[in-house]
Protein backbone atom coordinates (compact mmCIF):
# COMPACT_ATOMS: atom_id res chain seq x y z
CA UNK A 1 0.00 0.00 0.00
CA UNK A 2 1.20 3.58 -0.69
CA UNK A 3 0.08 6.98 -0.44
CA UNK A 4 -1.26 7.51 -3.79
CA UNK A 5 -3.61 11.06 -2.96
CA UNK A 6 -3.38 13.87 -0.41
CA UNK A 7 -5.02 17.04 -0.74
CA UNK A 8 -4.86 20.52 0.51
CA UNK A 9 -7.98 22.99 0.48
CA UNK A 10 -7.67 25.65 -1.36
CA UNK A 11 -9.56 29.19 -1.68
CA UNK A 12 -8.79 29.76 -4.72
CA UNK A 13 -7.73 27.04 -7.57
CA UNK A 14 -6.20 29.28 -9.92
CA UNK A 15 -4.10 31.46 -7.65
CA UNK A 16 -2.86 27.90 -5.84
CA UNK A 17 -2.09 26.39 -9.52
CA UNK A 18 0.63 29.41 -10.01
CA UNK A 19 1.48 29.27 -5.93
CA UNK A 20 1.91 25.71 -6.23
CA UNK A 21 3.72 25.66 -9.61
CA UNK A 22 5.71 28.66 -10.66
CA UNK A 23 6.48 29.26 -7.17
CA UNK A 24 7.27 25.96 -5.28
CA UNK A 25 7.81 24.49 -8.63
CA UNK A 26 5.25 21.50 -8.53
CA UNK A 27 4.07 20.49 -11.88
CA UNK A 28 0.05 20.35 -13.12
CA UNK A 29 -0.50 16.57 -13.31
CA UNK A 30 -4.38 16.44 -13.71
CA UNK A 31 -6.93 19.06 -14.91
CA UNK A 32 -10.26 17.88 -14.97
CA UNK A 33 -13.44 20.25 -14.98
CA UNK A 34 -16.08 19.71 -12.46
CA UNK A 35 -18.96 22.48 -12.50
CA UNK A 36 -17.83 25.19 -10.84
CA UNK A 37 -14.08 23.79 -9.69
CA UNK A 38 -11.65 21.37 -11.11
CA UNK A 39 -10.29 18.19 -9.80
CA UNK A 40 -6.74 19.62 -10.23
CA UNK A 41 -3.66 18.11 -8.60
CA UNK A 42 0.18 19.60 -8.98
CA UNK A 43 3.16 16.40 -8.10
CA UNK A 44 6.49 17.05 -7.82
CA UNK A 45 9.18 16.85 -10.95
CA UNK A 46 11.44 14.88 -9.01
CA UNK A 47 9.04 12.48 -9.10
CA UNK A 48 5.88 12.54 -11.61
CA UNK A 49 4.42 9.51 -11.23
CA UNK A 50 4.00 9.69 -7.21
CA UNK A 51 2.16 10.62 -4.52
CA UNK A 52 -0.25 13.59 -5.86
CA UNK A 53 -1.64 16.87 -4.23
CA UNK A 54 -5.26 17.60 -4.89
CA UNK A 55 -5.82 21.31 -4.70
CA UNK A 56 -8.77 20.95 -3.30
CA UNK A 57 -11.62 24.03 -3.43
CA UNK A 58 -12.52 24.79 0.62
CA UNK A 59 -16.01 25.63 0.18
CA UNK A 60 -17.24 22.96 2.10
CA UNK A 61 -18.78 25.35 5.56
CA UNK A 62 -17.04 23.23 7.80
CA UNK A 63 -13.54 23.89 5.71
CA UNK A 64 -13.11 27.65 6.63
CA UNK A 65 -13.29 27.33 10.52
CA UNK A 66 -10.78 24.64 10.39
CA UNK A 67 -8.69 26.14 7.92
CA UNK A 68 -8.46 29.22 10.17
CA UNK A 69 -7.76 27.65 13.54
CA UNK A 70 -4.83 25.55 11.89
CA UNK A 71 -3.69 28.80 11.00
CA UNK A 72 -4.52 30.80 13.93
CA UNK A 73 -2.94 28.08 16.02
CA UNK A 74 0.19 27.81 13.37
CA UNK A 75 -0.23 24.21 12.37
CA UNK A 76 0.55 23.56 9.15
CA UNK A 77 -1.70 21.66 6.59
CA UNK A 78 1.22 19.63 5.19
CA UNK A 79 4.51 19.27 4.69
CA UNK A 80 6.53 18.91 1.92
CA UNK A 81 10.54 17.31 2.25
CA UNK A 82 13.36 19.51 1.00
CA UNK A 83 16.79 18.37 0.56
CA UNK A 84 18.32 21.98 1.88
CA UNK A 85 15.61 23.91 3.99
CA UNK A 86 17.98 27.14 4.65
CA UNK A 87 18.30 27.38 0.68
CA UNK A 88 14.66 26.56 -0.44
CA UNK A 89 13.85 29.57 2.55
CA UNK A 90 15.96 31.80 0.90
CA UNK A 91 15.02 30.77 -2.57
CA UNK A 92 11.28 31.08 -1.81
CA UNK A 93 11.75 34.40 0.75
CA UNK A 94 13.42 36.12 -2.65
CA UNK A 95 9.98 35.62 -4.69
CA UNK A 96 7.80 37.15 -1.98
CA UNK A 97 6.93 33.95 -0.38
CA UNK A 98 5.87 34.68 3.61
CA UNK A 99 7.44 32.87 6.37
CA UNK A 100 5.72 32.59 9.72
CA UNK A 101 8.43 30.02 10.90
CA UNK A 102 12.32 30.49 9.73
CA UNK A 103 14.48 27.31 9.53
CA UNK A 104 14.93 25.81 13.02
CA UNK A 105 15.94 22.32 14.00
CA UNK A 106 13.39 20.17 15.45
CA UNK A 107 15.35 17.29 16.86
CA UNK A 108 15.82 14.93 13.42
CA UNK A 109 14.65 17.78 11.28
CA UNK A 110 15.55 21.38 10.48
CA UNK A 111 11.78 23.15 9.06
CA UNK A 112 10.61 26.23 8.27
CA UNK A 113 6.64 27.97 7.28
CA UNK A 114 5.02 29.46 4.75
CA UNK A 115 1.93 30.55 3.48
CA UNK A 116 0.93 29.34 0.71
CA UNK A 117 -1.40 32.32 0.20
CA UNK A 118 -4.32 30.00 -0.02
CA UNK A 119 -5.61 29.82 3.40
CA UNK A 120 -2.94 27.61 4.54
CA UNK A 121 0.43 26.89 6.27
CA UNK A 122 2.75 24.54 4.89
CA UNK A 123 5.67 23.35 6.31
CA UNK A 124 8.96 22.40 4.65
CA UNK A 125 11.26 19.48 6.49
CA UNK A 126 15.29 18.21 5.94
CA UNK A 127 16.13 15.48 7.68
CA UNK A 128 19.23 15.39 9.18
Amino acid sequence: MKIHLSSVFVDDQDKALRFYTDVLGFLKKTEVPLGDYRWLTVVSPEDPNGTELVLEPDGHPAVKPYKAALVADGIPATSFAVEDVHAEFNRLRNLGVRFTQEPAEMGPVITAVLDDTCGNLIQIAQYK
